[in-house]
């Protein structure tokens, strides 16, 4: 979306892009998850508070700067 709407420039064919993108590790969505998204100390769009929730229950820092997310104290961040 941020590439589409120019924000962003990405090369998806690139060398550097293709080693990184094989690098990211994707988590499923399990219960525990599900139902830490329904007992967080914020409220935003679903997607985030998935993305949230799994950051807890993985315990892997989040990055955002989505100014809701970040006044969690729930959510471990990356600093």
């Amino acid at each position: 979306m941020l590439a589409n709407r120019g924000r962003v420039a990405l090369d998806l064919d690139a060398h550097a892009f293709c080693i990184f993108i094989g690098s990211v590790n994707v988590f499923p969505l399990t219960v525990e998850i599900a139902r830490q998204s329904t007992q967080l100390d914020f409220t935003s769009d679903p997607a985030d508070e998935i993305i949230a929730a799994t950051s807890i229950v993985e315990k892997v820092p989040l990055m955002t700067r989505d100014r809701r997310i970040r006044r969690s104290k729930m959510v471990p961040f990356a600093i």
